[in-house]
């Protein structure tokens, strides 16, 4: 037998921390696909695949943790996760009274048409 044919190709940590990092990838792409879908089966579909890969992807991390391939990094001080959430709760609050702000302006009431509807002037490129 040939010598090369026994030789991998890529150590099996490296191979492993590629996939490891594929999977990631992976669930980010179907998870933008997911939310930008406007077909309720479509949707679904994107949604199942999403759960799918997070599956495999926190087995292939369980595997390479147990084998000490990977290493969780250490947790967070507390003091720095209480930080973090009160700024996502102040964002999250101006965000709320931002929208409630544009939405009560925009109210039917707000503003009268001059003008009457009219239909589109063209047809949609593909019906559902």
């Amino acid at each position: 037998m040939n010598q090369m044919e026994h030789q991998e190709l890529m150590p099996q940590n490296d191979l492993l921390k590629s996939i490891l990092a594929d999977l990631r990838r992976t669930v980010r792409e179907y998870t933008t696909a997911t939310t930008e879908s406007s077909c309720p089966a479509v949707r679904q579909l994107f949604t199942e695949l999403t759960n799918s890969t997070l599956r495999l992807q926190g087995t292939l991390y369980e595997l390479m943790k147990h084998q000490g391939i990977y290493t969780a990094p250490a947790p967070a001080p507390r003091q720095l996760l209480d930080k973090k959430l009160q700024e996502a709760e102040k964002t999250q609050q101006e965000l709320r009274q931002f929208t409630e702000r544009r939405n009560s302006r925009w109210t039917p009431h707000a503003h009268q048409a001059n003008v009457e509807a009219h239909p589109p002037n063209v047809l949609p490129p593909y019906s559902i």
